[in-house]
């Protein structure tokens, strides 16, 4: 073989060669760097696969307990997994026959978020939201009652807040109580008994309105509509929150994951 053959021969070696070690160097960054917690590749945007859905994302906003945009939420939209939000449609088709359509509050929440609100409970001096989201407790109370938890069935994926939108008013349907109130009226058997729908004018079990609040029977057959549409299309409801609402089997029941919130 002449030189010139033995040049190009040794060029060829060393390109391919390259090509080999820059292929196994990213494919060992990949390895070493990648977390379950930061692949997003089970997720969706909410509204691609339920573009009927109407978004206010709350801690996105200011208007929420904290009273300032939540760590994570780079942009107002939501996430789920696919299966969730595959169910989700089928509920969005479900409730616009009935004339509504769904109102997302919040989806899919980043690890960071949940720090976010740890980190806001534990400084009790600020309740500078007080009067919109917890009026009647002492904001030291907050851990132990639970309302405030390390983790959240929201960063699994499969987990989010909604309530209903009627079309025929153009606003949201009244639920009897705003979204993240924390006390026993956001309970779903608040002054009735969801499993029969009954209404009954007052708390079932359990503690009562320590401001004696109530809600009417129409709320609370409201809240009833949404309830019956979730559970019907493979959704759990939350024992403490109206607009709480879990996929069954839900892919991720380990993992919480912890990347943004951002389009996708």
């Amino acid at each position: 073989m002449n030189s010139k053959k033995l040049k190009i021969l040794a060029a060829i070696i060393v390109v391919c060669g390259a090509i080999i070690v820059g292929t196994c160097c990213r494919s060992n960054n990949i390895k070493q760097g990648a977390s379950p917690e930061d692949d997003s590749s089970g997720f969706v945007t909410l509204t691609d696969v339920v573009p009927d859905a109407i978004l206010e994302i709350r801690y996105f906003s200011t208007y929420n307990f904290v009273g300032e945009r939540i760590d994570g939420y780079l942009e107002p939209t939501a996430l789920l997994t696919k299966e969730a939000a595959d169910s989700l449609r089928a509920v969005s088709d479900d409730v616009k026959a009935l004339g509504y359509r769904l109102k997302i509050y919040d989806a899919y929440r980043p690890q960071m978020a949940v720090d976010h609100f740890v980190r806001w409970a534990a400084n009790v001096s600020d309740t500078r939201m007080k009067p919109y989201f917890y009026a009647d407790l002492d904001k030291s109370v907050l851990f132990e009652r639970e309302y405030i938890c390390a983790k959240s069935g929201h960063t699994r994926g499969s987990t989010l807040d909604l309530t209903l939108f009627d079309m025929t008013t153009e606003k949201e349907v009244d639920m009897g109580g705003t979204f993240d109130w924390f006390g026993p009226e956001s309970h779903p058997d608040y002054c009735g008994n969801p499993e029969t729908g009954e209404y009954t004018g007052g708390k079932t079990d359990g503690e009562g309105s320590p401001t004696g609040r109530t809600i009417t029977a129409e709320q609370f057959r409201n809240r009833m509509i949404l309830r019956a549409a979730m559970m019907r299309l493979g959704f759990k409801p939350f024992d403490t929150e109206w607009w709480h609402f879990i996929l069954d089997n839900e892919p991720y029941p380990d993992t919480y994951f912890n990347f943004p919130v951002k389009g996708r």
